[in-house]
């Protein structure tokens, strides 16, 4: 049985290959961004990382410079650029395969072996 995980994906526009990703929690982040003003932002993500990737949805994923997020964004704060994300972004569930971890499409990684 697989495990599903949140993510909340912004691109600049519909042409654009780079994407923004930040990782939820599906029920926290469905509460915040139907307005429940009391849930905090530390409950609604699994970090404040913020994740990049320029291949589209098929890339690895590796964090976004500051340079990146100031270019983007107009700054490199985490609490900004991750509130900003989650209200421009788009929700996508994927799920996992069971196998001793999670795994977020990173290529060159082992295959799937027990850690």
């Amino acid at each position: 049985m697989g495990k599903s995980s949140t993510r909340v994906i912004y691109k600049q526009d519909s042409q654009a290959t780079e994407e923004f990703i930040v990782m939820v929690d599906p029920d926290q982040y469905s509460k915040w961004k139907n307005g429940d003003t009391s849930v905090p932002l530390a409950q609604v993500v699994e970090t404040f990382k913020i994740y990049f990737s320029n291949q589209g949805g098929q890339g690895l994923l590796t964090t976004a410079s500051n340079q990146q997020l100031d270019n983007v964004f107009g700054t490199h704060k985490d609490v900004d650029v991750v509130e900003h994300i989650l209200k421009h972004g788009r929700e996508q569930t994927k799920s996992t395969k069971s196998s001793g971890g999670v795994h977020h499409n990173v290529r060159g990684v082992g295959d799937g072996g027990s850690r």
